[in-house]
């Protein structure tokens, strides 16, 4: 039956992506983040429904009478360059099959990243991206928290199989990103049965997160949730929501989730924390031996023979800077980084140009919470090697989106015979920095 749900689902939706192509970026989120076809257990788990959505949105974006722009950023510029680096480094790989069949994976979420930015052009649109992603991953969370709450902590929460989710670790990355985004969600709500369901699967995913019993995901919880309290305007329910939560873990976890996280102050007693740290020093030592880096999957027994600093301990990154940095070297590192720093600041400056601008207000809110998703994953994914997770690029997209949108409303505000910078001298400031988007 699931099967059938799934298929009926994806192909019912094909006709209205033909008639309205953003929303084939909305399935397609929903397919890259939820996964359904891997909650099924017969055809549907090899079905290749995320080609089909991003065939029919291409074919229906490239058809359509909409304005087909990329709005150039400081940001999309980056991330272009980015990607085109990515290939570079792929042409000279250590592995060159390997880092070809990895390469294509990432070029088809940075392609409907860049789609999305032309398709998500107006609030409904960018708001129902972000409940998409927000349910998707807190569909997880919430059964998570309660299976964690039903048995005691006991067992660990686990992602759907083959996905980018599907590990602990991985899972508990995702839904301490997904908090901040429940609660802009919950705060936009108009149903006080949607605000509270939203709420409740908020504090049920941070439960999940701990349920996970990652350590990683621990870190990335407590960074979150302190910037969480910092950007919210609403400090006194964020208190209560962190509250139950606390209390809830205490009164839940068993003693051998303790001891797990004790390990977080013995790192150098843990045979798995100083692996990591050698995987580390193989990735700075490739680095500075190979310019373009090793290129995708580098990190195999053969490089750490010649670069590793305990050549007979193998693994993978887990951190998604070691990983930026011994596939794609320093540049690959700079970029990244780069992208993190731009989206971060024009995320600030959305803030402050909104608080001026009641109707806009909501923007300046979403801005906030994908800073406080930002610090989850700059946080956990320091020990988690998803370095190519679409959840983080989407982030970036939202804040281009908005900038998008701001500048638009900004423009239409502008009164006859004013300029826009005599309203908003803010704005010709940024377009003077070459970071304005293309209207």
């Amino acid at each position: 039956m699931r099967d059938i749900a799934v298929t009926l689902a994806v192909f019912g939706a094909l006709p209205f992506i033909l008639w309205r192509p953003w929303t084939g970026i909305i399935v397609w989120t929903w397919l890259g983040f939820m996964n359904p076809h891997r909650l099924a257990w017969g055809f549907s788990t090899t079905m290749p429904f995320a080609y089909i959505v991003a065939l029919t949105t291409l074919f229906a974006l490239l058809v359509s009478k909409e304005p087909k722009r990329i709005p150039w950023t400081r940001e999309s510029i980056v991330l272009l360059l980015f990607v085109c680096w990515m290939v570079i480094t792929t042409i000279f790989a250590a592995y060159p099959e390997l880092a070809q069949q990895q390469l294509i994976k990432v070029l088809k979420i940075q392609l409907m990243i860049f789609v999305a930015m032309m398709l998500i052009t107006n609030k409904e649109r960018l708001n129902t991206l972000v409940l998409t992603i927000a349910l998707s991953i807190g569909f997880y969370g919430f059964k998570g928290g309660i299976f964690t709450i039903a048995h005691g902590g006991v067992y660990r929460v686990q992602g759907p199989y083959g996905s980018f989710i599907g590990g602990n670790n991985e899972l508990g990355l995702a839904m301490a990103m997904t908090v901040p985004l429940l609660y802009y969600c919950g705060r936009e709500a108009k149903q006080s049965w949607l605000r509270f369901a939203l709420y409740t699967t908020m504090v049920l995913s941070a439960i999940a997160a701990i349920g996970t019993q990652s350590r990683g995901a621990l870190l990335g919880m407590a960074a979150m949730g302190v910037m969480f309290w910092a950007k919210s305007k609403r400090k006194f329910a964020i208190t209560i929501f962190a509250a139950i939560a606390i209390l809830s873990v205490v009164a839940i976890m068993p003693p051998e989730w303790y001891a797990r996280m004790s390990t977080i102050n013995t790192y150098e007693q843990d045979q798995s924390a100083l692996g990591r740290i050698n995987a580390w020093g193989m990735a700075w030592n490739l680095a500075k031996a190979r310019p373009l880096g090793g290129g995708f999957e580098t990190f195999r027994y053969e490089m750490f023979q010649i670069y590793a600093p305990d050549p007979g301990d193998y693994r993978d990154a887990h951190s998604i800077y070691f990983k930026v940095l011994g596939e794609h070297g320093f540049v690959g590192l700079g970029l990244f980084l780069l992208l993190a720093v731009f989206t971060w600041l024009s995320a600030s400056k959305l803030m402050r140009e909104t608080k001026a601008v009641p109707e806009m207000r909501w923007l300046g809110e979403l801005a906030a919470m994908v800073q406080v998703s930002m610090i989850a994953y700059a946080t956990a994914g320091a020990f988690l090697g998803l370095s190519y997770f679409d959840y983080y690029y989407n982030l970036v997209l939202i804040i281009i989106v908005g900038r998008v949108i701001l500048d638009r409303h900004m423009a239409e505000a502008v009164p006859a015979g004013r300029t826009e910078g005599q309203l908003n001298p803010a704005s010709s400031v940024y377009s003077a920095t070459g970071s304005t988007a293309v209207r």
